[in-house]
């Protein structure tokens, strides 16, 4: 049974004896204040006087009353303290295993918030395989099937708890610009090789957020109509990169992938390393350490390592890709 049936329960029965005692003493002569009185120091056992001399009949109604009242008196009070305790210690042992599950976790996604854009974040950042954990201020607005920490994200302490130390990446995603500010910038200072997104509700922001520690910042508004001006100007080419990226109803993906230095492509060009060949993947564009592109690549291009190789492929072309990178 649970705990709301049980408790339901002992209260209907508590209010059943108290109605059962208030009529029997009615019906032994009592006005109706009385017998009220009579029922509720009887049932509770405060042990005062009675209201009227008791007959045979009435002593041996009020010893039945006192057996019942007292035993659903005691089953009503045992259900409320068991729902607190309860209660309680789930909540306890929620927030410990969650703790522990966060412990255990390495190169995570934090995401600060759950609105809109937070929840579009989760399902991608899950949906590519990778562990998150949600900070988010309000407990109503998480849903079940994800880590989280409830609690201000510009709070250290708070950044502490979702492994910040240990994570990959950070996104601030709160509706506030301020707030995304302070995130950023508690997030850098605990861990300055933290790969940290921020969202930005206006373009006077952006390069406040830049400055307050954000590798990227992003304002979902501007993206947002530059989208919906690509599929007016350029509508088949929108629809395929929305389907490769986001849909996944084609077979190819486009992927990022990282050459090792102790790679087989590291050092080698494009055409001597066989790299189509070997793993069927097309290589769109290389980017460097520091961040340049170099697309459409020839076959004379030498791969360095450390680069970046953006492919586009089938999942199994891109699998081997990743392997051959190391």
């Amino acid at each position: 049974m649970s705990h709301g049936r049980r408790l339901l329960g002992a209260l209907l029965a508590l209010v059943v004896v108290l109605a059962t005692g208030t009529v029997g003493y009615v019906v032994l002569g009592f006005s109706l204040l009385d017998a009220t009185y009579q029922t509720v120091t009887t049932v509770s056992t405060v042990g005062f006087r009675e209201v009227e001399p008791l007959s045979a009949t009435g002593q041996v109604f009020t010893m039945a009353l006192i057996l019942v009242g007292v035993g659903a008196t005691l089953y009503a009070l045992a259900a409320i303290v068991e729902i607190i305790v309860e209660g309680r210690l789930n909540e306890l042992l929620g927030r410990r295993r969650m703790e522990q599950a966060i412990a255990g976790l390495h190169d995570h996604v934090i995401i600060c918030g759950w609105g809109r854009v937070g929840r579009s974040i989760a399902a991608e950042v899950a949906g590519a395989g990778r562990e998150l954990v949600v900070v988010e201020l309000d407990p109503e607005r998480v849903v079940e099937g994800h880590r989280v920490v409830v609690g201000d994200a510009s709070d250290d302490s708070i950044l502490r708890n979702a492994g910040i130390e240990r994570a990959a990446a950070l996104v601030a995603a709160v509706d506030s610009d301020a707030a995304n500010s302070f995130i950023a910038l508690g997030a850098r200072s605990l861990n300055p090789s933290l790969f940290i997104v921020a969202r930005a509700r206006s373009q006077a922001s952006e390069e406040k957020l830049a400055r307050a520690g954000a590798d990227r910042v992003v304002n979902p508004q501007s993206i947002g109509g530059v989208r919906m001006a690509a599929f007016v100007v350029r509508p088949h080419v929108a629809e395929f990169l929305d389907v490769v990226m986001h849909e996944h109803s084609l077979e190819f993906r486009l992927e990022e992938v990282l050459v090792r230095p102790d790679s087989p492509l590291a050092g080698a060009t494009l055409g001597g390393s066989e790299l189509r060949d070997r793993t069927g993947a097309l290589v769109l564009a290389l980017r460097d350490a520091e961040g340049t592109f170099r697309t459409n690549p020839r076959s004379d291009t030498r791969i360095e390592p450390g680069e970046i190789i953006i492919a586009i492929g089938t999942q199994a072309e891109l699998a081997a890709l990743v392997a051959l990178a190391g």
